[in-house]
């Protein structure tokens, strides 16, 4: 009946066991997990499958890369028409440049107005110096 790691009867107990006693039910979840049943144990060497699927995987890729073609496998891809995707590069790479520009004009405004509030705090910072030089010295340093 419990030949499988994951058949209904072993979920059922697994559930069961967390249900009385949590300990129980970890137990038995380590037990079907940590027992050779498991699909990726069952089909002899280990590394072989690895192997074969990292293979597999490559094999998935370089065909995908061909289909699309080298040069745009890293791109957007291909709408079949190739007057419109010369046209659709050309346009992000304009896109591209304003967006760039755009940035750098908003990181300007946003220097210029941290300048001028920065400037707007100094002003009564720098202005005080020049009053306490013409007030007479007192034994109390009191601020104003």
């Amino acid at each position: 009946m419990f030949e499988s790691p994951w058949h209904p009867g072993w979920i059922a107990v697994t559930i069961v066991g967390f249900l009385i006693w949590w300990p129980i039910g970890l137990a038995l979840l380590f037990f079907t997990l940590g027992s050779r049943k498991m699909g990726c144990w069952s089909n002899g060497d280990r590394w072989q499958n690895k192997m074969e699927r990292m293979q597999w995987k490559m094999e998935r890729m370089r065909g995908h890369m061909e289909r699309r073609g080298a040069a745009s496998a890293f791109g957007p891809p291909s709408s079949g028409n190739r007057a419109f995707d010369d046209y659709r590069m050309e346009r992000c790479g304009v896109w591209r440049t304003q967006q760039k520009e755009f940035h750098e004009f908003l990181a300007g405004l946003r220097h210029a107005k941290d300048k001028e509030e920065f400037d707007a705090f100094m002003g009564p910072a720098q202005a005080a110096p020049a009053d306490s030089a013409e007030r007479p010295a007192s034994g109390l340093n009191v601020m104003v």
